[in-house]
């Protein structure tokens, strides 16, 4: 399979061209990011022994024309339009960037329609065990465990809370009956007064080069659960994105996540 990299310039962009080169049923169609960095050339598969040079791509339409599937890491303010030129041309899409807006999501929905689009704001195994496993634990304990969600990324990272955090909460408070909107509460100042049972807490550290690290509590009378992920490396990310380009290339048109691709459902 011949992989576009859209954000080919950044962290995950990079590394997900690495492991393409890895891999032995992948390789580098096209690549493109923001306009200032078209002709950009990026040195990869030096790891693996198989060295290559990718020359970043002016425009995104003729990088996807040139590919099988397209993976998206880079804003949510450009994201949705790299979903639609990939349907237009008749190529699925994988989209792991975050900070994307319910219209965004309302969009890449209607654009499912037409072809198969993976949207997943974490597309570790790992991280979506942990997705799973927080369900679980919810439905198990329920309200009379207190849910308090800490996660810490790098002093780059733009979003806050992370998508991955997000999408915790948002697991835990399916189970537990309560909403994201009205129950998560980022942080905590002042005086407050007592805790409500009805509330789910969000806590964003940033700091350093951290990659990535989420620990879900369940905090009850006596004892406490800890769910945690913590991330040495992105190659799992950047493996996951491939795994999900196999699943898209082979799938009917529909919107998925990774629980999809990963058969946790």
């Amino acid at each position: 399979m011949k992989i576009c990299m859209a954000g080919a310039c950044g962290r995950m962009g990079r590394r997900i061209l690495e492991m393409a080169v890895r891999a032995e049923d992948a390789s580098i169609g096209g690549a493109f990011d923001m306009p200032r960095n078209a002709g950009v050339k990026l040195e990869v598969g030096a790891e693996c022994g198989q060295p290559q040079t990718v020359i970043v791509g002016a425009g995104a339409a003729a990088e996807i024309a040139k590919s099988d599937v397209l993976i998206d890491f880079t804003h949510a303010s450009v994201c949705v339009n790299n979903a639609r030129l990939a349907v237009e041309a008749g190529k699925p899409a994988v989209i792991g960037t975050t900070g994307l807006s319910e219209a965004d999501q309302a969009e890449l929905r209607n654009l499912a329609e037409k072809a198969p689009i993976v949207y997943a704001p974490n597309m570790s195994v790992g991280v979506n065990l942990l997705f799973k496993l927080t369900s679980q634990v919810a439905q198990t304990l329920g309200l009379e465990y207190n849910c308090e969600i800490v996660e810490i990324h790098h002093n780059l990272k733009k979003d806050s809370p992370s998508g991955t955090a997000v999408r915790l909460a948002e697991n835990a408070a399916a189970e537990l009956g309560l909403d994201y909107r009205q129950h998560v509460a980022h942080g905590r100042e002042g005086m407050i007064g007592e805790r409500p049972k009805r509330e789910i807490g969000m806590h964003a550290l940033r700091g350093g080069d951290v990659i990535g690290e989420h620990v879900v509590h369940f905090i009850g009378p006596g004892e406490r659960i800890e769910l945690a992920h913590r991330s040495n490396t992105r190659d799992h990310y950047a493996n996951g994105a491939l795994t999900a380009c196999r699943f898209a290339l082979k799938a009917k048109p529909g919107l998925y996540d990774m629980q999809d691709v990963l058969g946790l459902k």
